[in-house]
């Protein structure tokens, strides 16, 4: 599977909530900042409650997603997010390295695996699929 257009990418992130019945509204926004280059930022809110704050960086040119940031809350609280910081003293996390998630207890330092997590293809559905099943 290649990388989505910057096109594609659009309609991937404006038919979420069209698309997945779990999705209650999002304010997702992509903006191009150079030739090639652009980014998402916003929020995807679910029936469940929950709220995924997004912040993406991609690269066209590419075809990868050169940064992000995934966090979720519950009201107030956030429960999980997500990163790529390298842990590789860590052996437990090499099947997805390096993307893994923080979750409680000791939010901090609870790092799980995040198998579907990665640079060369759209994560959005992978988490939306995931967060649909999150109570």
């Amino acid at each position: 599977m290649s990388f989505p257009s910057q096109a594609q990418y659009e309609q991937l992130i404006y038919a979420l909530s069209e698309d997945h019945a779990c999705v209650v509204s999002s304010s997702l926004r992509l903006y191009s900042i150079s030739r090639g280059t652009a980014i998402v930022r916003g929020s995807i809110h679910f029936t469940s409650g929950l709220e995924l704050r997004v912040a993406e960086i991609l690269d066209f040119v590419a075809g990868r997603i050169s940064d992000y940031s995934y966090t979720v809350f519950r009201g107030r609280e956030r429960i999980r997010w997500y990163d790529a910081q390298p842990h590789p003293e860590h052996p437990e996390l090499q099947s997805t390295f390096p993307h893994h998630y923080h979750s409680p207890p000791d939010i901090k330092h609870h790092r799980l695996p995040a198998p579907g997590i990665r640079f060369d293809e759209p994560n959005l559905p992978t988490l939306v699929d995931e967060l649909a099943g999150l109570t």
